[in-house]
């Protein structure tokens, strides 16, 4: 389930059944009709022990519109702005100087169910990551998996995945397992995230100093550079596999049971 996190303030007034309108820019949690979602209430935004899940909510109807182009009677259940310019002042100040009258929002309609019985996972609560990602191919191409792991700034861990890909060369599971981590980043409401990978190939590219050659990566590229784009920040550093252990042993770990059931 994907979570959406609100200042105390908005988190009240969904409670009381005043805001049942949030606008996403960038597309930056990928919200689609019927999503369910937990909303929690960043009590003190300095202190997340103090940040709990007021409940869930389920997205009605989803409007795609370029800020410019959005209306009164799309600020219905939303805050409102006494100018347009002042609405543009106010998602520059949260997005940077990129947000234009040209960007695009969406104008998600959500309905909304309290409940006070759900503690927040220590990854709900994260708004700024470590991702550490791997990926692997056991004969390039061959059987491939990749994996990440969601940590603190402190580098204590939180959450970690892995996923079984099949056919597919070490540069593309290297991509996938980008790709996975930063969507589950995506879902979980992290907005910035320090991505770091024993990659130096895919690294080098998303940072520009390598071009992308190979027409299989290209794609790739494209995908994980519009879904890091969708965040606050993401940075990608390259660093040595004895730095990346538990995403490369996740990694390892699937590929062994892959080749023990296909024995």
């Amino acid at each position: 389930m994907k979570t959406l996190k609100f200042n105390h303030d908005a988190a009240q007034q969904i409670l009381e059944g005043q805001k049942t309108t949030t606008w996403r820019l960038f597309d930056d949690k990928d919200l689609s009709v019927d999503d369910r979602i937990h909303i929690v209430d960043k009590v003190d935004p300095t202190d997340d022990k103090s940040w709990k899940v007021i409940g869930e909510a389920k997205v009605g109807e989803v409007t795609e519109k370029h800020l410019g182009d959005v209306t009164e009677e799309y600020m219905e259940g939303h805050e409102s702005f006494p100018t347009k310019e002042a609405m543009l002042d106010h998602y520059q100040k949260m997005y940077g100087e990129r947000v234009n009258w040209d960007t695009p929002v969406k104008i998600i309609k959500f309905s909304f169910n309290d409940s006070t019985d759900e503690t927040p996972t220590g990854a709900m609560l994260l708004e700024e990551a470590k991702l550490f990602t791997d990926g692997g191919s056991r004969g390039n191409p061959g059987d491939s998996a990749c994996a990440f792991v969601i940590c603190k700034l402190d580098d204590s861990v939180v959450e970690k995945s892995g996923y079984y890909m099949g056919m597919a060369t070490n540069n593309q599971a290297e991509y996938l397992g980008q790709i996975k981590g930063l969507e589950r980043c995506r879902d979980l409401g992290i907005d910035k995230v320090h991505l770091h990978s024993d990659s130096q190939l895919v690294v080098n590219q998303m940072n520009g100093i390598y071009k992308v050659k190979n027409q299989e990566l290209a794609p790739l590229n494209q995908q994980l550079k519009e879904l890091a784009g969708s965040f606050e920040e993401v940075t990608f550093s390259y660093v040595p596999r004895e730095l990346n252990k538990i995403a490369d042993k996740e990694v390892n770990r699937i590929l062994d049971d892959a080749e023990r059931h296909h024995k």
